[in-house]
Formats: C-alpha cells, sequence, structure tokens
C-alpha cells in the first residue's frame, strides 16, 4: 500500500466538520430523528436543503466548472462521518455520493445538466441499484430498454428511492436519467428505520439517455468503489458516538455507590472499543484520501477500510446497547437506531466477507 497517506484533517475539513455538527445538533437531535422514522418517511427536506444548499455539501464532488464546490472525497467524508454520527436521515451518500459519481462517469450534455442541478441541491437523485451491490461484484441484469429510451423492468432495494426527484437507471442499451413519476415504488420494511429502501418497478417509462452501455457500467463500477470507501467514514461517525456515549453513561451512573465505568471489566471493554474505533478512523482517513489523490492502490485501501470499519461499527453500537443496560433496550433510547444502522451498512455496498475476499485477491493469497 502507499506509504505518503495524509490521515489528519486539514482546518477546512474541521470547519466544514463544525459547520455540519452545529446543524445537525440542532436540528437532527435524536427525538425528531425517532420522531420522522415513525412514520415511515424519515426523510426531512428542510435538513437537507441547509445541509445541500446553504452548507453547499451536495456539490463538494462536483468540478467547479461544472456548478460545483471542486472539493473532495476527504471533504465528504467529514460530512458523512457528522451524518452517521447522527443517523442523519438524509440521502446524501446516495444523492451527492453514489449519483454524483455515476454522472461524472458520463460526459453527455445531459449527465453535465444534472450533476448542476444536483450541485446546487434542486434535485436528489438515487441510483436504481440495490444497495447491496459490492465494488468488484458483477452488475445486475440490466433493465430492459424496449426502444427510444423506453424501460421496462424492476430493481430491488433501491435506498432512498422515496427522497428522488430523479433515478439513473441501468438499463441494457446504457444509463438513463428517469423523472421519479415515470416509475412506481413499493416501499420495503428496512431495518435501518432512517434510510428507507424500495423496489423500483419501471412500466414503459421514459427515460434520457447519458450513457452508452460500457461507459454506464465503468461509471457505476467507479461510484461503487466511491461509495464503499466513504461508506467506511459513515460507520466511523457512528462507531465514535456509540463510544462517545457509552462513556458518559458509564461515568455517571452507579451502582454501589460507585460509578458503572469504575469497574474494571467495563474499563477493559472500553478501552479495547477505543482501539478499535481509533483504529477504524485510519482506515476511514486512508481511504477517502486514496480517493482524493487516485492512488493506484484504492481499491486495496477501500476494501481494507470495510472490511474493517463495519466490524467496528457493529460492535460499538452493540456494546452500546448493553453497557446501556435495561434503557438501551428501549424505543426511546436512540441506541437501537445506530444498531440498526450499523447492522444495515454492514451490508450496504459489499459485505465485510466480500471486502475480505477483495484484499485477498489483491494481495495474491487466498480468499478467508
Amino acid at each position: 500500500m502507499s506509504s505518503s497517506f495524509d490521515l489528519l484533517y486539514t482546518d477546512t475539513e474541521e470547519e466544514l466538520r463544525s459547520a455540519v455538527r452545529a446543524l445537525l445538533t440542532d436540528r437532527c437531535d435524536a427525538a425528531r430523528v425517532l420522531a420522522r422514522a415513525e412514520t415511515g418517511r424519515p426523510h426531512d427536506p428542510e435538513l437537507w436543503h441547509t445541509l445541500a444548499v446553504d452548507i453547499g455539501t451536495a456539490g463538494l464532488l462536483v468540478p467547479e466548472k461544472l456548478g460545483g464546490l471542486g472539493a473532495g472525497h476527504r471533504e465528504a467524508a467529514v460530512v458523512l462521518e457528522e451524518l452517521g454520527r447522527a443517523v442523519a436521515p438524509v440521502p446524501y451518500l446516495t444523492s451527492a455520493v453514489l449519483a454524483t459519481e455515476i454522472l461524472l462517469g458520463c460526459d453527455a450534455r445531459e449527465a453535465t445538466e444534472l450533476l448542476g442541478e444536483l450541485a446546487a441541491g434542486r434535485q436528489v437523485c438515487a441510483p436504481a441499484v440495490p444497495l447491496t451491490l459490492a465494488p468488484g461484484a458483477p452488475l445486475p441484469p440490466a433493465v430492459r430498454d424496449t426502444g427510444g429510451g423506453v424501460l421496462t423492468g424492476a430493481v430491488s432495494t433501491v435506498a432512498d428511492a422515496v427522497a428522488a426527484d430523479v433515478l439513473l437507471v441501468l438499463a441494457d442499451t446504457g444509463l438513463y436519467a428517469v423523472p421519479a413519476a415515470e416509475v412506481s415504488l413499493t416501499a420495503l420494511v428496512p431495518l435501518d428505520l432512517t434510510r428507507p429502501l424500495a423496489t423500483v418497478t419501471l412500466e414503459d417509462a421514459a427515460g434520457t439517455r447519458l450513457a452508452d452501455s460500457a461507459t454506464a457500467r465503468a461509471a457505476v463500477a467507479g461510484a461503487l468503489l466511491s461509495g464503499a470507501g466513504l461508506l467506511a467514514s459513515e460507520q466511523l461517525g457512528l462507531a465514535q458516538w456509540c463510544l462517545t456515549e457509552t462513556v458518559r453513561h458509564v461515568r455517571d451512573r452507579h451502582q454501589f455507590n460507585r460509578p458503572v465505568g469504575s469497574f474494571q471489566a467495563l474499563k477493559h471493554r472500553l478501552a479495547q472499543l477505543w482501539l478499535d474505533v481509533a483504529s477504524a478512523r485510519a482506515a476511514a482517513r486512508a481511504a477517502a484520501d486514496a480517493l482524493t489523490t487516485g492512488a493506484p492502490d484504492a481499491p486495496l485501501t477501500v476494501a481494507v477500510a470495510q472490511a474493517y470499519c463495519s466490524g467496528v461499527a457493529v460492535r460499538a453500537a452493540e456494546e452500546c446497547v448493553q453497557l446501556h443496560g435495561g434503557i438501551g433496550m428501549t424505543w426511546e433510547h436512540p441506541a437501537h437506531l445506530y444498531l440498526k444502522r450499523a447492522k444495515a451498512d454492514a451490508l450496504a455496498l459489499g459485505t465485510t466477507g466480500h471486502h475480505r475476499g477483495l484484499v485477498a485477491d489483491f494481495a495474491e493469497l487466498p480468499s478467508p
């Protein structure tokens, strides 16, 4: 692997973090997330508008000449850290990362125009691919083009389709932008209530062609790599919240006239969790930096980050629930939101086993 990774946060990244955290602290507290999750429509359009437009995070990956901020994956990773810390119900990963990366891989004028709309926060776009689709895995059978960009087919487990204005559909003849009004959605019951899933059904839906089949598949493959690498930062933020909140609880909670956290067994568990989170930060930052610089070993770095950060996020959430005792099992406490997001993220964009297999392949070692 490259030895030139810069894992430290720059002043600009810390300023971006402060802005996003302040917004989420004010507008995305646990009570509000729980209340929206109960409705089955967790997305908060006003929160998304402030995040995407006022702070400008929707255009971080879009070059300035196309209407974006011309930043990079490191800045997007900081945003995802904070969104993971708050389990924020916004379509950032799907629209500002996956859809944006796909469009950047297309050279059609229509793709450029749509990129400008996404960067300005005027539209939300979701790729019509299964959330579980992993980098390096075969792409699923394409939707059928019956002629002239009229599409027929169905795609299951599409994330954030309910919040999208436009869907990017991979058909047998290329990539198409399809208005949400042209498709029908069947809501699925997700484990993670803050990231809704749906089956997208197209019946003679009219789409605008953005790329031919070969270009489209290359663009989707590149987007999956970036998405998996940046998902590690969301998992890092999630794990960090679980660690911080658990330490606070065991310090304040008393049994036998002593803080629960003073018991040696709990100290050891939390110390190990701190080490895990610190290592996850290094892995996630390395992946973001490799994507930003276009490092040749970016696929390996991303696979390492996902293979490690998924497990850390799940362990941190499980420890949070368990060490909170009875209150950690209740609906009113947000710990279950973090556990469900961690479990769902462990399946998104490739399982831990898939990414470990990639690491083995890249290192030319037998797969585990």
